[in-house]
């Protein structure tokens, strides 16, 4: 009867262990299906006329696990119909109070906003302002770690291959990007939450050109994009960029609101230009609420949002009015959207959404970019499913 106790306790744990090991890797995925109706300054080449179309906005295919201290997430995006590594992210938990440390293609810690995940957005797209500032995913590796205080950092160097840059120098040594972030968060109960936060990144151009558009006006696949400094003049070369901005956000059971605010610094390769020392600057005021009352988690190692735990049959509104001035006294656009959506949750992962959003372009160069066509209408629709 001992030899058959033993050999059952032995049984049991071979079963455990062959467990955790199919547990090693989780494979997921997210496809996301869009269709959008625009007019106005959205299709200004072709005078103002309603212009549509239906795409796949994200399909990606992702793997996960971990053995001892290091976990790892590889990501494949096949929206633009050639498989793209979005994220291969290794991250080390080994320290004891200590920080985490990732490395490999990851997300840079910028912009609220630019942070939260795809599949969390409270509207179909995110804000001009973080699609001007965060460069998203890039190479490199980062640390960052969360007090109990509500503290969190986070600091990381990057290959800068964004805005422009090809990621090298004359020499093709690396241009590099030094970014972080301080918050600090204080959850005081179920879905109440205040968050503060700024961050920074300084970036190195080493003399390539600044990309001409900043960012559309939050609606995919449009003909024109509508922040663009250099409409109405020249692009320019540039030796680095210095860009900072801070965040904002407040919870309280269904309802939540958020806000940033921050400037991008360019410093040209020829200090004679007009454009030497230009500041460019964009904000966004954002809500959401649940008519059915439930509430967005908050993560503190990640000092960002998410979509409800567990959520089945709700109902989800919001609303965000942003502005971007990327012009300058002789070329540029200013940009204003206010976009309005509704999203319906049928379980945690499928979501169906619906957005109404308005843009105005303004700026001495919306003339040249927009002609007539200052203003621009938008339906866009999502459904959203994750597996």
């Amino acid at each position: 009867e001992a030899r058959i106790e033993q050999l059952e306790k032995e049984l049991s744990a071979q079963k455990e262990t062959k467990k955790k090991e199919q547990e090693l890797l989780t494979i997921g995925g997210r496809l996301q299906l869009d269709y959008n109706r625009f007019d106005g300054a959205y299709n200004a080449i072709n005078d103002g006329e309603y212009g549509s179309d239906i795409f796949p906005r994200r399909v990606r295919l992702s793997a996960e696990g971990e053995r001892d201290d290091l976990d790892f997430t590889l990501i494949m995006d096949f929206s633009e119909g050639d498989a793209e590594i979005l994220l291969m992210r290794f991250r080390y938990n080994g320290f004891e109070n200590g920080p985490k440390i990732k490395f490999g293609r990851i997300r840079e810690d910028i912009s609220l906003d630019a942070l939260t995940s795809s599949k969390d957005l409270a509207l179909i797209e995110r804000s001009a302002y973080a699609n001007t500032m965060s460069p998203y995913f890039r190479y490199g590796v980062s640390a960052y770690q969360h007090f109990d205080s509500g503290l969190r950092y986070a600091v990381g160097v990057y290959k800068n291959d964004a805005f422009g840059s090809d990621g090298k120098d004359e020499t093709s040594d690396l241009s590099l990007a030094i970014s972080s972030r301080l918050t600090w968060s204080n959850v005081y109960g179920d879905g109440r939450v205040l968050h503060l936060g700024g961050w920074h990144s300084l970036r190195q151009m080493d003399g390539d050109i600044l990309g001409s558009s900043f960012a559309r006006g939050e609606v995919r696949e449009t003909e024109v994009r509508l922040l663009n400094y250099s409409a109405g003049g020249e692009t320019v070369a540039v030796d680095q960029i210095n860009q900072y901005g801070v965040e904002f956000g407040w919870q309280r059971d269904a309802l939540l609101i958020q806000a940033e605010y921050g400037e991008r610094e360019i410093e040209t390769l020829d200090s004679s230009s007009p454009l030497d020392g230009e500041t460019y600057e964009g904000y966004y005021v954002q809500a959401s609420y649940f008519l059915t009352g439930e509430s967005r988690r908050f993560s503190k190692g990640s000092a960002k949002w998410g979509s409800p735990k567990g959520v089945s049959n709700a109902w989800e509104v919001a609303a965000r009015f942003s502005s971007f001035d990327a012009s300058s006294d002789s070329q540029g656009t200013e940009l204003d959207t206010f976009s309005l959506g509704a999203s319906y949750y049928l379980n945690s992962d499928v979501r169906f959404m619906l957005n109404y959003v308005h843009s105005e372009v303004s700026g001495p160069g919306a003339l040249a970019l927009v002609g007539n066509e200052d203003e621009g209408d938008a339906i866009t629709a999502r459904i959203h499913y994750e597996f």
